[in-house]
């Protein structure tokens, strides 16, 4: 049984794992515009559930957006995903990677999105330049594309920084101390 379990465990991992890779890999214009229509995409589901977040969104430094497929299989978790930072004092967009890797007990897959908002200036430079998140997550949902519904929080360890999680789609119940990692897509900036 523990034999299965490890296996399993592997499996699950590396089928998020591979998942992320899905990202968009057509040309780099096709890519950006992928990435830009899930931004838009999730900025306007996060006004519908939020109205409040449109006006935090406009007088922030920035936001970033992500496409994040997570799985946890007992203990371990992770997952990768794809997405943008968008900075409001010049515009100007920055194409980004995510990994993650978490302790915890749960079991579940998901595909979700998460949309930090980022009051000052300083702390979206760094997020742009260092982009490492380290907190804990606990969540309930149960989602297909168009059912279900969700309970979730997102902690984060910075008073600047806002977290906003949408489960677009899948079953998890889960409580995680993660580790996170967001880097800058080299092939598309």
């Amino acid at each position: 049984m523990a034999k299965f379990l490890g296996r399993a465990t592997v499996f699950a991992m590396a089928a998020v794992l591979l998942a992320g890779c899905l990202a968009p890999r057509a040309d780099k214009a096709q890519a950006r515009r992928v990435i830009d229509q899930m931004n838009d995409e999730t900025l306007e589901r996060l006004y519908r559930s939020y109205p409040e977040t449109r006006n935090k969104v406009r007088a922030g430094a920035g936001y970033a957006v992500f496409n994040n497929t997570n799985a946890n299989l007992l203990l371990i978790g992770g997952g990768t995903g794809y997405g943008l930072c968008f900075n409001n004092a010049d515009g100007s967009r920055t194409y980004m990677k995510m990994a993650q890797v978490g302790l915890g007990p749960g079991l579940g897959i998901k595909d979700y999105r998460l949309v930090f908002i980022f009051r000052s200036r300083e702390v979206l430079e760094r997020f742009m330049a260092n982009g490492w998140e380290f907190g804990g997550q606990a969540d309930a949902a149960a989602k297909s594309l168009d059912k279900g519904g969700e309970l979730g929080t997102q902690v984060t360890f910075q008073r600047e920084v806002e977290v906003y999680s949408l489960t677009k789609a899948g079953v998890a119940l889960q409580a995680m101390l993660a580790g996170t990692k967001y880097w800058k897509n080299a092939d598309l900036n």
